[in-house]
């Protein structure tokens, strides 16, 4: 857990420990494997999984425009990062979402 948290904190130093922990719980047994706990973000395959699972049915974001610039901007922010951690993606999106108070 301290290593996602340590990760989100890179992006946003004031991330909330319980926010970092209810998303590691969400993906739960994924992150147990090296491919699942990150993000592909040159795999168009997997970003539609991100505005499919969580943007969409975790978010509530039906809007397709929205969903992709939310993605696009995080992929943006973490371009620097060649393995881009699952957790913080998702943290990221929720946030410029306004949503992690939901989470």
């Amino acid at each position: 857990m301290t290593d996602y948290l340590a990760d989100v904190r890179r992006y946003d130093a004031a991330a909330d420990e319980a926010v970092v922990d209810k998303i590691v719980k969400h993906l739960g047994i994924a992150l147990r494997s090296r491919d699942a706990s990150l993000v592909a973000a040159s795999d168009p395959s997997e970003l539609a999984t991100v505005r499919t699972s969580w943007l969409g049915r975790k978010l509530g974001v039906e809007d397709d425009a929205k969903a992709e610039a939310v993605i696009a901007s995080v992929v943006e922010t973490m371009k620097g990062d060649h393995n881009k951690q699952r957790v913080t993606f998702y943290y990221l999106c929720a946030k410029s979402l306004g949503k992690l108070e939901s989470l």
